[in-house]
């Protein structure tokens, strides 16, 4: 560009925040692929022969190599920000990338969770059937399951509702699920799901945006079941629930998880570290901590219909 006196002018155009993003993603990736790199490679001095040969131990894990090639090529955007993905990212390096970990959903994380608990059991349960065969096609390591919700977000009042007559029956806090008839727990997930001491369960899905969608109640209760019926007594669990900002996740997460056990909320992921419970137990949470109104309103479901 020249002025009126003809001197050149340069402008630089800053590039556009979906570009930052992606950057700033595939940053993040890279930099956690090579500190694990540095972790896994062992301590000590290379001689000339011995660098020259590859060992096996040191080759970067699948799942890894995996979720960089998938993130690197892909054309969508994370869902997640930054800020939720270290949370999450957080929790798993306190187990040393190898914990029990649930989702509820199958998003585009979804191989990034995978990788970033490398060393551990990761599960996925999704309600689209399609969806769950489709990454299984692209990684046959994936393990993940289908499940028939039978909720809707529209019923969300009345369940809670049957939930808290049920709470000496079928709906206790502390059962196994997979001998319950509980109508807002998921009940008919595959059998060793429920033997499995979950330590981090993410509650990313189902789909809860409009009324006739199945809602994360049941998803919900269900982690607050898993959390306190753990077999190993005084072992907490982390259940990190996404999109908390919105009223129903929100008032089914502080029914169920509680809002004394909520350690941070960040963005729109809320933090819980719930304990285990006992047989004896059939309040899911401490009635002095109760908020004021702990189930939804009619007004509530309307807006999100």
């Amino acid at each position: 560009m020249k002025t009126a006196n003809g001197t050149k002018l340069i402008v630089l155009h800053p590039p556009s925040y979906t570009q930052y993003h992606r950057l700033f993603f595939l940053f993040f990736i890279s930099f956690f692929t090579f500190a694990l790199f540095l972790s896994l490679t062992p301590s000590k001095d290379l001689s000339l022969s011995s660098s020259a040969t590859t060992t096996h131990n040191n080759d970067l894990p699948k799942p890894i190599s995996e979720a960089l090639l998938h993130y690197t090529i892909s054309d969508n955007n994370t869902h997640m920000t930054s800020m939720e993905l270290n949370i999450v990212a957080s929790v798993l390096r306190s187990y040393q990338f190898s914990s029990n970990f649930l989702i509820f959903g199958l998003t585009h994380e979804t191989h990034l969770w995978k990788a970033l608990n490398f060393k551990g059991r990761t599960i996925f349960i999704d309600e689209n059937e399609y969806l769950v065969k489709k990454f299984e096609d692209i990684d046959s390591q994936i393990e993940a399951y289908d499940v028939q919700y039978t909720t809707k977000v529209s019923q969300t009042a009345e369940l809670m509702s049957y939930g808290k007559e049920e709470y000496k029956n079928e709906c206790r806090p502390f059962q196994n699920l997979l001998f319950s008839e509980c109508k807002i727990g998921l009940t008919d997930l595959p059998n060793h799901i429920y033997d499995i001491n979950w330590d981090v369960i993410l509650i990313d899905g189902p789909k809860g945006y409009s009324g006739h969608t199945p809602g994360r109640l049941s998803a919900i209760f269900t982690a607050g079941v898993f959390a306190r019926s753990k077999k190993m007594k005084n072992v907490k669990t982390h259940v990190l629930v996404h999109e908390i900002n919105r009223d129903l996740e929100r008032e089914c997460s502080s029914e169920y998880l509680c809002d004394q056990n909520l350690v941070e909320t960040t963005d729109n992921l809320g933090h819980f570290v719930v304990g285990t419970g006992d047989a004896k137990t059939f309040e899911f949470c401490n009635s002095d901590f109760l908020p004021s109104s702990s189930s939804l309103s009619s007004s509530m479901i309307s807006d999100i219909k």
